[in-house]
């Protein structure tokens, strides 16, 4: 089955959406205006039931097949980023500092046209959950909604994933099974050493000479420390010390930055030997290192059976679906994964520009191969008959 022509039709009132959308972004939990956007048109849609304020924000439509059944969740987000953007686009963020950067508002654009779709035809036996979240962004939305009781309260079978991609062809598709998206975590290494006078460097004890050497040494936890065929990313992002004068040797030095893993044994040797190697370097020089590491998304994992069954629809909607790498980036769905089978996918959106990049927009052209992608896999996963 090829992408559906209805889609087709309805591209440029999908447009229009999108692009209402994007020049509307909002952060985090402060989704208020796209969540009652999405609520508003579900309502519209004739959707069973529509229930806001899941996981603060978070909307859930439910749309009721045509005989018993049980539910497919397909999930979407709403949240964009701090970025200023840089696109030009008639229809840039008209709020400064805000952009979506990362084609969320074409997540949810496609998933509210495959809700229009299967309300008008509910051909499935069951019910689909479309579920529209907030935060995404290193809010943690996912977990909040899933604590709310998304999964019990509407009895979610399976739960399904989209995002798009820059780089893969546009309408194409790409998925693997078990890990995809990495574990990620924060870290923020304070080193105090005792400041003084730039021109008597050994009457002090430099803590931007050891912070130096504690950046060098961090490189060889994946270097040295761990399997390579296990893959582990330590980035020191920000490097701030106690006082910003040319002349003076500072008393304390904060270093901030991430650590991305797949797998639990090699997140925990990180943690671990982040701060033995800290605290070493520290010491070895006559300072003290204190860490406080801050665990955040968990590895998102992909279940076999139904990887294969979205790989399927993807190759019947978009005609192939490549093999995908793993991606060292965080993505909270992980945590809907964690308690469904259910799968991940993505989808190609052409030669852009990266996602988080201030001179990145969501293709347009792309969102009929999305949504066909999403009624497809529901009258599949729920067939009539």
């Amino acid at each position: 089955m090829p992408v559906r022509n209805r889609f087709a039709e309805w591209l440029p009132e999908l447009t229009e959406w999108r692009r209402d959308f994007h020049a509307h972004p909002e952060l985090l939990y402060d989704t208020h205006r796209t969540a009652a956007k999405v609520a508003e048109r579900l309502r519209a849609f004739g959707c069973d039931e529509v229930v806001e304020g899941i996981g603060r924000t978070g909307v859930v439509g439910i749309i009721e097949g045509r005989a018993k059944g049980p539910t497919v969740g397909l999930r979407a987000d709403m949240d964009a980023l701090p970025i200023a953007e840089e696109t030009g686009a008639p229809h840039a963020s008209t709020v400064p500092g805000k952009m979506h950067a990362c084609g969320h508002d074409g997540h949810t654009t496609m998933l509210l046209g495959a809700a229009r779709y299967l309300a008008e035809t509910r051909n499935f036996a069951g019910r689909v959950a479309v579920i529209f979240q907030p935060a995404e962004e290193g809010g943690g939305g996912g977990l909040a909604m899933v604590e709310d009781g998304l999964i019990e309260r509407f009895d979610i079978a399976e739960v399904y994933g989209l995002h798009n991609w820059p780089g893969m062809a546009p309408g194409s598709f790409a998925i693997r099974p078990g890990a995809f998206f990495a574990a990620t975590d924060l870290f923020e290494l304070v080193v105090h050493g005792r400041g003084g006078h730039a021109a008597k460097p050994h009457e002090t004890v430099d803590p931007v000479f050891i912070a130096s050497q504690i950046v060098a040494g961090l490189q060889g936890i994946a270097a040295r420390q761990t399997d390579p065929v296990d893959p582990v990313v330590v980035s020191v992002t920000s490097i701030q010390s106690s006082s910003e004068a040319f002349n003076v040797i500072p008393s304390r030095v904060t270093m901030r930055g991430t650590v991305r893993t797949v797998s639990d044994s090699v997140r925990a040797a990180t943690e671990a030997a982040l701060g033995r190697i800290a605290r070493g370097i520290a010491e070895a020089h006559g300072a003290r290192a204190e860490l406080d590491y801050m665990r955040g998304y968990p590895v998102m994992a992909n279940a076999e059976t139904e990887t294969g069954f979205a790989a399927g629809i993807a190759r019947e909607v978009g005609g192939g679906c490549d093999a995908a790498p793993i991606i060292m980036a965080g993505e909270d769905f992980a945590y809907m994964l964690q308690k469904r089978p259910g799968a991940y996918i993505l989808l190609g959106n052409g030669d852009s520009a990266p996602v988080h990049h201030p001179e990145y927009d969501f293709d347009d052209s792309v969102m009929p191969a999305g949504c066909s992608f999403w009624v497809e896999l529901a009258e599949r996963r729920l067939p009539l008959g």
